[in-house]
């Protein structure tokens, strides 16, 4: 199964490298978009449960690391939730 990273600049301007053991990342998001959190929060979101659902269909089981780096990007949106004009860039995809 083809993994990725995507790379998220967040309201702070911090840039993460995000995991996927799926490229199904590149149906939900892409390149250089910028998005408002809570549209981004939902399409991570939707993107990981199909990653990990993708494993589970293959191994039997779900993606313990697509779940935590779902749970790490839910944990760090937390933190600009509220804000006015809090919006996500997508800064690039690594295969």
């Amino acid at each position: 199964m083809p993994e990725m990273r995507f790379h998220v600049r967040w309201p702070d301007g911090a840039v993460e490298s995000c995991y996927s053991p799926s490229l199904v990342v590149k149906e939900h998001l892409t390149p250089g978009e910028t998005y408002p959190l809570d549209d981004f929060l939902l399409r991570t979101r939707t993107a990981l449960l199909i990653a990990s659902d993708r494993v589970e269909q293959k191994y039997g089981m779900p993606c313990s690391l697509a779940l935590g780096q779902l749970r790490r990007i839910e944990e760090r949106g937390k933190g600009f939730a509220g804000l006015e004009k809090a919006n996500v860039k997508i800064e690039s995809f690594e295969e």
